[in-house]
C-alpha cells in the first residue's frame, strides 16, 4: 500500500478542490460518521483515479493545522472505523501521526475497492470534486461496472451453470434489502430486479444475470446443487472417541442464514442447563457451554471456510467432554499457523460473505469472534478454546467445565 511522502501529503492538503482529500479539525461531534462517509467515498474512487484517498484528521478546511493532539486513542478510534461493521465491504486502510507543517495530524489513507459500491450503513457514498454526496442510479452504476473481475474473491464469482432463476426473490426483496439498505434508499429506489441483484453482487452484472456464489448462498434456492460443500455436518456423540453411539445427527442445508439457524437450534438443545445446589446458598444455573462462545467459533467456521474446489462441511462434533468445530480451509492471506488468533492478526477469504452475515446480523464486528469467545468460556468456567491448523483446515476444541 502507497505511504504518501510528507511533500505529497502537504500538497493534497492544500488542494482544497481535490477529490482526493478531506480534512476535519478533530475527531468529535459528528465527525466520526463524516469520516466514515469520506472512507466510503474514497473506497468508491467514483472519478476512477486508483490512487488512495486521503483523510486528514487536525487540518482546517483550507489545509492549515488546527493544534489537534493526536494520541493513542485518536489513532485507535481511527483504526476502529475499518472494522466495526459499518463500512461493507472492509476498507483498506492505514491509520498513522504525521508531522505536516509543523503540527500533528491523524492520516487515514484510503485504497480504492476492488468490490464497489461501498456502503456505510446501507448508503452508498461518492465524491465529486471537493463535495461528497450519495450515489445516484447513474453513479451506481457506473460503480457496478469498475469491479475489477480479474483478482476478485471466490465468494463473489460467477457459477456458470446456475441462473437467475436459482435465485430466491422473496428472500432477496423482502429480507435481505430491508436488512443492507436504509429505508429511505429502498423508497427512492427506481432500479430493476436485475439492477439491484448486482449492486449487492447477488449476479454478475445487469446484462450477465449469471448468480455469484455470494448470491447462492445468500438467497439460492437450493445452493447445495451448486456449491455440494456448502452445508454444515452435526453430530451429538454418547462417548469421547469418534465410534462413539449417535444421539443426534443432521446434515444442515439451505442459506447461510437458514443453516445457521438450524445449527443453532441443534446446540441450543443440547447445552441443556445445569443447577447446583451444593456449592452456594442459592441455586447457580449454569450451562457445560456458553452460547455466545459456540456461536461465534460456529460464525468463524462457516465465514473463514474454504468453498472453493471442496465437498467438504462445516463439521460441528459434540462429544460428552468437548465440542470441535472443523472448517475446510487453514488459515489464509495475513493469518498463518504461526499467529493465528493472536489479536489483530485478521483476514477475510470471503469478505462478500462476511458482509452477508454482519447484514443479517450474525456478525456485529470483524475480527473480535475469537477473542469473544475466549473471553465467553473464561466467564463461563471453561477451558481456552484450543486450535489446531494446517493448510487444509482450522479444528476448534471448545471442552466443557471441569
Amino acid at each position: 500500500m502507497k505511504r504518501f511522502s510528507d511533500t505529497e501529503l502537504e500538497m493534497l492538503l492544500d488542494d482544497t478542490e481535490s477529490d482526493r482529500a478531506e480534512r476535519k479539525e478533530s475527531f468529535k461531534g459528528d465527525v466520526p460518521k463524516k469520516a466514515r462517509q469520506a472512507v466510503c467515498a474514497f473506497s468508491n474512487d467514483l472519478p476512477g483515479h486508483n490512487e488512495p484517498g486521503v483523510l486528514f484528521i487536525g487540518a482546517k478546511d483550507n489545509g492549515t493545522p488546527s493544534g489537534l493532539d493526536v494520541n493513542d486513542q485518536l489513532l485507535l478510534s481511527l483504526a476502529d472505523m475499518k472494522t466495526d461493521g459499518n463500512i461493507l465491504p472492509l476498507p483498506v486502510i492505514t491509520v498513522e501521526k504525521r508531522i505536516l507543517k509543523g503540527a500533528e495530524m491523524a492520516v487515514v489513507t484510503v485504497m480504492p475497492s476492488d468490490m464497489p459500491p461501498v456502503k456505510f450503513e446501507g448508503r452508498i457514498w461518492v465524491r465529486t470534486g471537493p463535495r461528497r454526496s450519495l450515489a445516484n442510479e447513474q453513479e451506481e452504476r457506473i460503480l457496478n461496472e469498475k469491479r475489477r473481475y480479474k483478482n476478485i474473491p471466490f465468494d463473489i464469482c460467477p457459477i456458470p451453470t446456475a441462473k437467475i432463476s436459482d435465485l430466491s426473490r422473496v428472500i432477496f426483496e423482502n429480507e435481505f434489502l430491508t436488512a443492507a439498505f436504509a429505508a429511505d434508499v429502498l423508497e427512492a429506489n427506481g432500479r430493476t430486479y436485475e439492477e439491484r441483484l448486482a449492486s449487492c453482487k447477488m449476479i454478475v452484472s445487469p446484462d450477465d444475470t449469471t448468480p455469484t456464489v455470494l448470491g447462492l448462498l445468500s438467497i439460492g434456492i437450493s445452493p447445495q446443487d451448486f456449491l455440494p460443500g456448502s452445508y454444515i455436518q452435526f453430530l451429538r456423540l454418547d462417548g469421547t472417541e469418534l465410534d462413539s453411539p449417535v444421539i443426534d445427527e443432521g446434515d444442515l442445508r439451505g442459506t447461510l442464514v437458514g443453516m445457521l439457524r438450524r445449527t443453532e437450534e441443534k446446540l441450543n438443545s443440547h447445552n441443556r442447563t445445569a443447577i447446583d445446589i451444593t456449592s452456594a446458598s442459592t441455586h447457580i444455573r449454569g450451562m457445560p457451554y456458553p452460547p455466545a462462545a459456540i456461536q461465534q467459533i460456529l460464525y468463524n467456521a462457516v465465514l473463514h471456510r474454504t468453498y472453493e474446489s471442496t465437498n467438504t462441511p462445516v463439521r460441528v462434533y459434540w462429544f460428552n467432554d468437548r465440542i470441535e468445530i472443523n472448517s475446510p480451509g487453514g488459515p489464509y492471506g495475513n493469518v498463518t499457523s504461526e499467529n493465528f488468533g493472536k489479536p489483530g492478526i485478521t483476514d477475510y477469504r470471503n469478505p462478500n460473505i462476511g458482509d452477508v452475515l454482519k447484514t443479517f446480523g450474525f456478525i456485529q464486528a470483524f475480527g473480535r469472534g475469537i477473542a469473544t469467545a475466549r473471553g465467553e468460556m473464561k466467564k463461563n468456567g471453561n477451558p481456552d478454546p484450543e486450535f489446531e491448523t494446517n493448510q487444509s483446515v482450522v479444528v476448534c476444541t471448545l471442552r466443557s467445565k471441569q
